[in-house]
C-alpha cells in the first residue's frame, strides 16, 4: 500500500523530470575529452535521456520478456554499430529526437508491460540503440578508440542491469509501481521531445 510519503516522493521525481529537457545531451563540443576508458563509462551517465532510456530497457525486458538478457543485449549490440558510425561521422538531426521519443516509448512499454509485439519492440530497441550509440559515437569523433567505446557500453550494460533488477525486485509484483515508473519515464520523453518544438 502507498503511504502520503511514498506518493510525496514520487510527485517530487516526477516534478523534477518535467524540467529535464535541460539534460538531454550531444557534447560535440567535447569531443576531446572522451579518450579513456573512465571517460566512456562517465558519458551514458551524463544524460538523464541517455540513463532513463537504458534503465528503462531493462525494466521492461524484466517484466515483458521470459529472458530478461534479450533486450538489453539488442540494444547494446545496435548501441556498438551506432558508435561506430558516430564516430566515424554520420550524423543525423533525427539523432536527438529519436533519443527522447526512445525515453516515452520506453515508458509506455513500462507502464503497459507491453504495448507492442514482443517483435516490434525489439525491433525499436535495436533503433533506439543504434541512436543513442550514434550520439555517443559522435562526442568520440577524432578520438574514436576502444577505450571509451569499451567504456560506453560497459556502463549501458550496467544500467541495463541496474533496470532489470529493479524490474525483478521492485516491480514485478507492484503494479502501481509499474505505472507511476513508466509514467514518469513517459514525462521526460515528452519534456525531452518539447525541447525540439
Amino acid at each position: 500500500m502507498m503511504t502520503f510519503t511514498s506518493l510525496r516522493r514520487l510527485c517530487l521525481i516526477g516534478w523534477s523530470l518535467i524540467a529535464a529537457s535541460a539534460w538531454a545531451h550531444v557534447d560535440a563540443n567535447t569531443t576531446q575529452t572522451h579518450a579513456t576508458f573512465f571517460s566512456g563509462v562517465l558519458h551514458p551517465l551524463t544524460g538523464m535521456d541517455h540513463l532513463a532510456a537504458m534503465v528503462a530497457v531493462g525494466i521492461w525486458s524484466a517484466l515483458a520478456l521470459r529472458q530478461a538478457w534479450v533486450a538489453p543485449a539488442i540494444f547494446v549490440s545496435a548501441m556498438g554499430g551506432g558508435i561506430w558510425l558516430g564516430s566515424v561521422g554520420f550524423d543525423h538531426m533525427a539523432i536527438e529526437p529519436m533519443i527522447a521519443t526512445s525515453v516515452l516509448v520506453m515508458g509506455v512499454l513500462v507502464a503497459a508491460r507491453q504495448t507492442l509485439s514482443v517483435r516490434a519492440a525489439l525491433v525499436l530497441i535495436s533503433v533506439f540503440g543504434l541512436c543513442h550509440g550514434a550520439a555517443h559515437g559522435i562526442a568520440l569523433q577524432g578520438s574514436a578508440t576502444a577505450a571509451p567505446m569499451a567504456g560506453m557500453l560497459l556502463a549501458t550494460m550496467l544500467l541495463h542491469t541496474l533496470g532489470v533488477v529493479l524490474g525483478q525486485r521492485a516491480l514485478a509484483q507492484r503494479v502501481w509501481l509499474q505505472r507511476v515508473s513508466g509514467g514518469a519515464f513517459a514525462v521526460l520523453g515528452v519534456a525531452l521531445l518539447s525541447s525540439f518544438a
